[in-house]
């Protein structure tokens, strides 16, 4: 499966991302020092976000961060290619809708969100949240860096 590679379009998009995760700042530190989301999960959230945002130097850097938390390279290869079917069972429901947040654009119909936060409540759903936040920042800011480079080198890097 191959996914379009996402950019920040207009920095409106940056800046309701930026917003978003500095008014959070707090709870960033709390959701990943709380366990809440354990490690390898947070790994496989931001895999499936970075395979439908197409961020290579993510994908690199989660890649090499998911087989340090004990993840096999099959398990990394399948979920960048957009497949879940190695994954716990208990984590299928976020990452499948990781991948639909990501492809909507981080703007999913409200039926998906309270999905997610009856199965896993919602303080969970807000740490799976703000996970997915924090990795489209990184992605779609990876990606207009690259197009940067892209267009500064008149196709000689990025892209």
């Amino acid at each position: 499966m191959k996914f379009k590679k996402r950019t920040y379009k207009n920095p409106a998009e940056f800046f309701k991302d930026f917003w978003y995760l500095t008014k959070s700042g707090g709870r960033i530190s709390k959701t990943m020092k709380s366990g809440i989301i354990p490690h390898r999960f947070r790994e496989r959230l931001m895999l499936a976000v970075t395979a439908v945002n197409g961020c290579k130097y993510c994908s690199y850097a989660h890649a090499k961060q998911a087989l340090k938390t004990g993840l096999s390279q099959e398990e990394v290869d399948l979920l960048l290619s957009g497949s879940i079917a190695n994954c716990p069972e208990d984590e299928r429901i976020a990452l499948i809708y990781a991948q639909y947040w990501a492809e909507s654009n981080a703007k999913p119909d409200s039926d998906a969100v309270n999905k997610v936060k009856e199965f896993y409540g919602e303080e969970k759903a807000e740490a799976i949240e703000l996970i997915l936040r924090m990795i489209r920042m990184g992605n779609l800011s990876g990606n207009t860096w690259d197009y940067f480079l892209y267009r500064i080198s008149f196709g000689k890097l990025g892209v």
